[in-house]
């Protein structure tokens, strides 16, 4: 991938007086979002009025928790992010991807459920609170009935967190892989893959969102090393794979490319050791 100079800085608008491939599918046209509804109970959830987040869990002894296992113990032992974010021997590409889909999301609202219930959200209009130079629509309903709104970064980020915690909690789409070759049936599809596209790019953008606007808000929280750590292993596992068009990249690009040059430097030290 040609790495190309920032093009745009990143604003930081805070509180006042107070930073190999799997295909995925091609995405749909940058911003516009289907909001669909499913017919199982959440086993994931946003936070509550009470300001308590409910992870998604991998249940012990499943293959999604044995691939999740496997990162922890690979940066708990001291290993490198390159190394965390390779697919291990002998394991299915698609499962990986899927696993660390959830992990994602779960990084991603853990550092949201800080924010979520500040009454600073309430003071952005439709429209504000996206990366400089973009702005992100939701579209709801379906085919004719389809309808494009215009929302709030804040609005938008809680819509994406909980379309992706529905699509994870549809057993259907993301199964509990009790049966792991059926679980591995349902990853393996261009469905499941274009699925994974679309939550990873909307996760980006929950990111590139945090930055431009939250950033010092959680850097007075000391939540900044923990959202920067996260967000490197968002990006490394993203270049690993090739799960961002270019396109999306762009907004967050004076963050992401410093990232990426790290992630190249230590394939180059993988490949040469």
């Amino acid at each position: 991938i040609k790495l190309q100079s920032p093009k745009k800085s990143i604003s930081k608008r805070s509180r006042p007086t107070s930073s190999n491939s799997c295909a995925t599918g091609r995405p749909r046209a940058a911003g516009h979002h289907t909001a669909q509804t499913m017919s199982k109970p959440m086993k994931s959830s946003l936070p509550t009025s009470s300001g308590t987040f409910q992870p998604l869990r991998h249940r012990s002894g499943t293959m999604r928790d044995r691939l999740h296992g496997y990162t922890k113990r690979t940066l708990g032992a001291g290993g490198s992010m390159n190394e965390a974010v390779a697919l291990p021997p002998g394991e299915s590409c698609a499962g990986w991807v899927a696993v660390h889909a959830i992990d994602f999301y779960n990084d991603v609202s853990t550092i949201w459920a800080v924010m979520a219930e500040d009454p600073y959200l309430n003071s952005f209009q439709a429209g504000e609170g996206f990366p400089s130079g973009v702005e992100y629509r939701w579209s709801e309903g379906t085919g004719r009935d389809a309808t494009t709104v215009k929302v709030s970064a804040p609005v938008y980020i809680e819509k994406v967190l909980h379309w992706i915690a529905e699509q994870m909690n549809d057993e259907t789409k993301f199964p509990d892989d009790d049966d792991e070759e059926e679980a591995l049936r349902v990853f393996q599809t261009p469905q499941f893959a274009a699925l994974c596209g679309q939550i990873f790019r909307r996760l980006f953008r929950v990111y590139g969102i945090v930055y431009s606007s939250f950033f010092g808000t959680l850097e007075a929280l000391g939540m900044a090393p923990h959202l920067n750590t996260c967000f490197k292993h968002f990006m490394f596992f993203c270049t690993e794979f090739g799960l961002l068009p270019e396109r999306e990249i762009e907004p967050l690009e004076v963050l992401v490319k410093p990232i990426r040059k790290q992630y190249y430097v230590g394939k180059q030290g993988q490949l040469s050791g």
